[in-house]
């Protein structure tokens, strides 16, 4: 799936739609348009916590938190964002209270219903990964529509995590091989490389993420996208889910321009040493 990359336009569009000198235009202002990531996947932690600041029970963060998701797809896709992931529900969240599990589902659902025309309108393209047959009947129906209304978009990707685990990922994608290799009759000679799990991934048509976003300040990837993060940059943010806007955006980008990402390779080396150089600092003769 093609994942469309923009730059200067967009970026002037977004300085123009935002009062000049405000902490939001002049973060935007510092971003290169040319290094914007292409995919930013998100950990939206801290809506529980936010709640209990509060002293609301833990739905009303799980509502806010949905306002956060609004806003969070807007700006991305001003920013010329290619594909945004959301880690909205993992196999393990389950173990959590029936009755916050069907809060989460009628939130998702409402959202769906609400958003869906806007995000048609403005080219967003909906998808989803995870173990989505195991969903509840309507849960599934109204993100597969969603997902089938905005097939035909070329704007962003928003892609929902949904009953999806990094390690039960790993364990589909194996699982799918073998049962390819067996069909066509070639399971003798299967041979798994790291194309073949590439290939049979949820994500498989998307890039790996650029930069991984967690909110509420927790250093773990709990799970997600554990093939797909091998290289991507992290970036945690003490800010719980829900006060997650423009600014905390804005910043983790900004973070983010700041690396130096090299994939395991190496600049050239700032002192040229010689052969003879090199065996006197090691001590052993290259021969």
């Amino acid at each position: 799936m093609e994942v469309v990359r923009y730059g200067f336009a967009f970026m002037e569009a977004l300085l123009n739609m935002l009062e000049a000198g405000s902490p939001e235009w002049t973060l935007a202002a510092t971003l290169d348009p040319q290094r914007i990531p292409r995919h930013i996947a998100v950990i939206m932690d801290g809506n529980g916590r936010w709640a209990n600041q509060r002293s609301l029970p833990r739905v009303a963060g799980h509502k806010a938190g949905m306002s956060a998701v609004r806003g969070v797809v807007e700006h991305c896709a001003r920013l010329g964002v290619g594909a945004l992931t959301l880690y909205a529900f993992s196999v393990e969240n389950w173990k959590r209270p029936r009755t916050e599990v069907e809060t989460l589902w009628r939130l998702l659902r409402f959202y769906v219903d609400h958003e869906l025309p806007k995000l048609a309108q403005n080219g967003i393209r909906i998808r989803t990964m995870g173990r989505t047959d195991a969903l509840p009947r309507d849960v599934a129906r109204d993100l597969q529509r969603c997902v089938t209304t905005t097939a035909a978009n070329r704007g962003m990707i928003v892609n929902i995590a949904i009953n999806y685990g990094g390690r039960t990922e790993i364990v589909d994608a194996v699982n799918q091989a073998l049962a390819q290799a067996k069909a066509s009759g070639n399971l003798e000679t299967l041979e798994f490389t790291e194309d073949l799990i590439q290939r049979n991934l949820y994500s498989r048509d998307l890039p790996d993420p650029d930069l991984l976003i967690r909110t509420s300040g927790e250093w773990r990837i709990s799970n997600f996208l554990l093939w797909q993060l091998a290289y991507t940059e992290i970036y945690v943010t003490r800010t719980y889910w829900p006060d997650f806007g423009l600014c905390e955006l804005l910043e983790a980008i900004q973070d983010f321009q700041k690396r130096d990402r090299r994939f395991g390779a190496v600049h050239r080396d700032p002192v040229d040493a010689s052969a003879e150089v090199v065996d006197d600092l090691l001590g052993v003769p290259s021969r």
